[in-house]
């Protein structure tokens, strides 16, 4: 297949990254795009998404309790290692979705089977419309886990949709930083596209989002956002640039 799937990434927040990626999207013309930072979804505000399909994104687990099983003891209120179990007035446990994290020591503790683990809901996906086509971005709930299972799963229906339409590019605008959602954006990737900004932060977390592509034998191009900001610096980030060819 021709597709080619392209990543912006950058090593720190703030760079520029999404607007460009917003620009990349108003030239290609025949491009699928995902916006990959779940965490903090910004393209939908450039591109004003018409969402056409949601879908339900689940991840870890959390406890379900069984008003008609249940001794109301409070058993699985103590042994909570987080505390975020408490009980209601007739002595049922309430949980504090938040603080949970999925551990099951409720249900371990539990003498009558009271207690089911279920998988937890963590957020929505979606697929949308836009002026520049097809868009899949996500939103997490608050205290949702997995990020990078969630850009992992927008990134398959994103590549199925992409090969399905006969685009020519897949772009995806990836998170900040380098952690578990930046890995999970480009891995297998084409290209991936770093932006940064001539400034000392700028080029230090530049070095660290080279050697993240470089590990997952990603080819990479750099862009200079802001480059008249600091001539001195901008010098730098290309001699180190060049230094890499």
């Amino acid at each position: 297949c021709d597709m080619k799937e392209i990543v912006l990434l950058s090593g720190k927040g703030g760079t520029g990254k999404t607007n460009l990626c917003g620009c990349f999207a108003q030239l290609s013309g025949d491009a699928v795009l995902a916006d990959c930072d779940v965490d903090a979804s910004n393209l939908p505000l450039l591109l004003k998404p018409e969402i056409r399909s949601q879908h339900d994104f689940y991840a870890g687990f959390e406890p379900r309790f069984d008003p008609v099983k249940c001794l109301r003891n409070g058993d699985c209120s103590v042994a909570c290692p987080f505390h975020v179990l408490g009980v209601d007035a007739s002595g049922m446990p309430q949980l504090r979705v938040t603080g949970c994290e999925g551990c099951a020591v409720c249900a371990s503790v539990c003498k009558e089977d009271a207690v089911e683990m279920v998988p937890r809901l963590c957020g929505q996906w979606y697929e949308s419309q836009t002026d520049c086509g097809i868009m899949f971005h996500a939103r997490l709930l608050p205290g949702g886990e997995n990020s990078g299972k969630l850009i992992a799963q927008l990134r398959r229906a994103a590549k199925q949709k992409a090969l399905a339409v006969n685009a020519a590019k897949l772009i995806c605008d990836g998170p900040p930083g380098i952690g578990c959602p930046a890995i999970s954006t480009v891995s297998g990737a084409d290209l991936a596209i770093l932006v940064t900004e001539p400034t000392v932060s700028g080029l230090h977390d530049l070095k660290r989002v080279v050697g993240l592509v470089k590990q997952f034998g990603v080819p990479a191009q750099v862009v200079i956002n802001k480059c008249d900001l600091n001539c001195e610096m901008a010098d730098a980030i290309q001699s180190f640039c060049q230094s890499k060819q």
